[in-house]
């Protein structure tokens, strides 16, 4: 792998600096044993949770002070007028893995602009790892850039997913089976970690139903600046319908299709 990174904008230098500083503070509550509460839609939050997305609006608000900022705990607008820049912030996501001590919890940092993501951080400092990419720059993890896999067949792909009562709930049961027979391989890691398996090369695919906007705003620029593919699951590129799905790019249609049923 190249071990040099692309030269980083004052933007991505900011972002890597903040995202690093909220995993360190994260991973101090992370360490110690921390509990959660229950948010009215039932997920889960903690103090480490408000004190990080604190910090990174403050940063934001001096560094950046006429961008707009969409944030899990505290909120934002995410219809915004396009000419309108905007951080999306998840402080915590996996906040359940987190308050149980499980790794699989990580920052996330994007940056939108004129409706396009143009830069995305994802740290996972219990993992010791950080991925970041910026528009034309590729991706990148602990310095190093990945790529995706060159697998082209279905039948000889990794597959994972989120949260198998989502997919129930939201009406993809029988597309999930239908990829499970159609893939070699499947598993549902959850969290960050599908997505990253992708940018590594490590999985073809990995599929998330009925999340939010700061869950999945970085992977779009990470997959297709590793190589690969993002879409939600009409086959349009939005961040904001609550599903999306990442693979290389060589398996995604056929997977789109054996999950929608066509």
């Amino acid at each position: 792998m190249q071990n040099t990174t692309a030269p980083q904008s004052k933007e991505l230098s900011f972002a890597l600096e903040i995202a690093r500083k909220a995993g360190d503070i994260a991973l101090e509550y992370y360490n110690q044993g921390t509990t959660g509460s229950m948010k009215q839609d039932n997920t889960p939050v903690t103090i480490a949770d408000q004190n990080c997305e604190r910090m990174i609006r403050e940063a934001l608000a001096e560094s950046f002070p006429k961008d707009a900022i969409l944030g899990e705990e505290e909120g934002g607008s995410d219809k915004l007028d396009s000419s309108c820049r905007k951080w999306i912030i998840d402080p915590i996501d996996g906040t359940y893995n987190f308050t149980r001590q499980l790794p699989v919890w990580s920052v996330l940092l994007a940056l939108e602009e004129d409706g396009e993501i143009i830069l995305g951080i994802l740290n996972a400092p219990a993992n010791g790892e950080i991925f970041w990419a910026e528009k034309g720059g590729g991706t990148y993890r602990n310095g190093e850039r990945v790529h995706v896999s060159n697998i082209n067949k279905v039948s000889e792909s990794q597959f994972e997913f989120g949260a198998p009562v989502r997919l129930v709930e939201l009406g993809y049961w029988d597309g999930l089976r239908r990829i499970a027979e159609a893939t070699y391989r499947q598993r549902a890691y959850g969290d960050y970690l599908n997505f990253a398996h992708v940018l590594c090369g490590k999985a073809e695919a990995a599929l998330e139903v009925g999340v939010k906007t700061w869950d999945i705003a970085p992977m779009k620029i990470l997959a297709t600046e590793a190589g690969g593919r993002y879409t939600d699951l009409v086959g349009g590129e939005s961040i904001y319908t609550g599903s999306c799905l990442v693979s290389n790019g060589l398996v995604h249609d056929e997977l789109l299709k054996l999950l929608r049923g066509d």
